[in-house]
């Protein structure tokens, strides 16, 4: 069995992703270690310090379904999602919209099963 990296480049490495641990600071490693990216990620999660990267939205939100925004104005109406299930045609926007002016001002995230 080779050695890939030596103990020195593992605590470098782990010391800078812990700092800044986004995709800059492992591109940055892979190429000061003359490693791919693959690895660089491969090490550090094996190390027990790689954090997967969230999707966002382009705005900056967690990603959401019309489905599930649909389900929840059922719970908040209190009524059977199938009963407005052709909402999901409307853009998400609107649904938004509609979740937010049922709920006022104060929304938040209503869980329930779908």
């Amino acid at each position: 069995m080779s050695v890939n990296y030596t103990e020195e480049q593992v605590e470098q490495m782990v010391e800078q992703y812990k700092a800044e641990p986004n995709r800059q600071t492992v591109e940055k490693l892979a190429e000061e270690l003359n490693k791919s990216v693959k690895s660089i990620i491969g090490k550090l999660s094996r190390e027990g310090v790689y954090q997967k990267s969230v999707y966002k939205t382009k705005t900056g939100e967690n990603p959401e379904t019309k489905k599930e925004i649909v389900t929840e104005i059922s719970h908040l109406l209190n009524i059977s999602y199938q009963d407005i299930a052709g909402l999901e045609k409307s853009p998400k926007a609107d649904l938004k919209v509609i979740r937010s002016a049922i709920f006022g001002s104060g929304y938040r995230k209503v869980s329930g099963d779908m």
